[in-house]
Parts: C-alpha cells; structure tokens; sequence
C-alpha cells in the first residue's frame, strides 16, 4: 500500500482523504488482501518491530502525528529497514484507526513478512472456534511465551483483526499460525484432519477438559502429563466447550483443578499454566537425567 507525501510538508487533515478510506478497509480480510499488508496501531507495535531486528527491504509505511514523529523520531531511526513517513493530524488518523485513543502511530505491516508455518512442528496450539478477540490475542502472546512452535485456528476470531493484533501485543509478527475455515464447521473439518496428521507422526494430541469429565479417554491433573513429549494441546470454545470431533481426535485429556466456587476459567487464563508447564517440564528433563 504506497504512501505517496513525505514526512514534510502539511499532514493530511481531511477524514475524507482516500488514505484514510483505505486505511479503515484493513478492518476486514477483503481489505486486508487487497491491501496485502495488516494494519498495527500504537507505539507499542513499532517497538515490536524494533524487537525482531530483522531487516526488510521494501519501505516500511509508517503514519504519524506531528507530535509522536517529534518524540520518536529515534525509534523509526533504529528500525531495520526503509521507512517512508505520512504526516496525519491527530483527527485524521483517529478517523482511520479503531483504538479508542490512539498514540499517534500506526504501521502498514505486508502480510508477506508475518511468520510462516512450516511442517510437522511438535509443539502446537490449537483452538477451537474461539470467538473472544481479547482471548485469541492473549492466547498468541502466551503460545509465544511458551515456546509454541505453531497455533492452529478452529475458525473463531479473525487473528488478524484489529482487536486480536492489539491483543496479541506483537505476538503476531513472531508466531506462526494457520486458521482453518472459514465457517464453523469447515474449521472443526479441517482441525479435526490437522489433529488427526498430529497422530499418526506420533504426536499426543490433548484435550483441554473440565474436571469430572466424561471424555472417553485417560484424563489426569495437567501436571501429570509428560509434557516432555512432541504435543498438541486443544483448548475448546469459551460457550460449547470442544467440538466432540475434536475430542474424539484426542490422545489423552487433562484437566486444571480449581476451586469449586466457580464453573471453569476463561480460555486464555487457563492456558497459561498448562502451556508453560511445558516448558518447565523440557527446561527440567535434561537437570533430572543429569543428576
């Protein structure tokens, strides 16, 4: 997506201007694909990219206020790459961002440099049908704490809509993902089938359940599991639960005692133990045979 004026000059002022038209058109995946870039708002993001310190060779579009250019002109300095500046007054991108209060900064990131998944990785996040944007984001930046190699998508939330990019705090430009879909029951479909390949190249496939279950398959307390083994772990959708032809594609099934006072945990919170201790079980293995 070109931004064609300099960083001197007049910013764009006008909420009727064809940037900002185009900037708001990012909002859907038609757009978006158009477009061929994802739209990242706020400091935040910029800092992220910062973080990956890989180097791109096309320039980098970058939209800002007078006042944030004035404040971080050495943030876009370090960055990695060629960055070509728009001038927007506050109103301006206001108009064209969705973040109640924006910082004056957003990025046209080209969906050609988001991470791509590869095969057979062994340590998976799946979901399924999750709908939550604020739970999708929070679930890819917790998989990327967890050293999850990849997140497979049931449907659910677009995880490159603009609630889940914010959410996922710039997980998005680190981790690999795939959404299956894009209805329902395509998602389950297709999950059902990535699940089933998980198998068969002899990876355990676990199923995130309540406790008292009656799944059908061994259950235990997740610390029971030997998590030292290649995985996936399959978290259902926040309402229904997991789809029973999820479940039926599942090795074991574990669960995460709590107190009786409540029904169940919120999708993303229950993730978090579960998903590092994974990585507490790998980081620990190579102490216990040493010793």
């Amino acid at each position: 997506m070109p931004v064609i004026a300099r960083a001197e000059g007049e910013p764009i002022s006008s909420r009727r201007n064809p940037l900002i038209k185009r900037i708001r058109s990012l909002q859907s995946k038609a757009g978006r694909e158009s477009e061929q870039c994802v739209l990242l708002e706020v400091t935040h993001q910029v800092q992220e990219l910062l973080a990956q310190g890989e180097a791109w060779t096309d320039p980098l579009s970058v939209l800002v206020t007078p006042l944030w250019l004035q404040r971080h002109r050495d943030l876009l300095a370090q960055l990695p790459g060629p960055v070509q500046v728009q001038l927007m007054t506050p109103e301006a991108l206001g108009a064209a961002l969705t973040t109640v209060h924006p910082d004056g900064v957003a990025c046209l990131w080209p969906l050609k440099s988001l991470p791509a998944a590869g095969p057979h990785p062994n340590f998976v996040l799946a979901l399924d049908r999750l709908q939550d944007p604020g739970n999708v984001g929070t679930l890819l930046r917790t998989a990327l704490a967890a050293d999850v190699e990849q997140v497979w998508m049931g449907a659910g939330a677009d995880p490159l809509g603009s609630k889940v990019v914010r959410s996922a705090a710039g997980a998005l430009l680190s981790m690999p993902y795939q959404r299956f879909g894009p209805t329902d029951a395509q998602g389950v479909e297709q999950l059902a089938t990535a699940l089933k390949d998980a198998r068969t190249r002899g990876l355990q496939v676990v199923a995130t359940l309540v406790p008292d279950a009656a799944a059908g398959l061994p259950v235990q307390p997740y610390w029971q599991l030997d998590w030292c083994r290649p995985t996936v772990l399959v978290l259902g959708n926040e309402g229904a639960g997991l789809h029973p032809q999820l479940l039926g594609c599942c090795s074991h099934g574990v669960t995460l005692p709590h107190g009786r006072k409540v029904e169940s945990l919120n999708v993303a919170a229950a993730a978090v133990p579960l998903l590092l201790e994974r990585r507490r079980a790998t980081m620990t293995a190579p102490m216990q045979q040493s010793g």
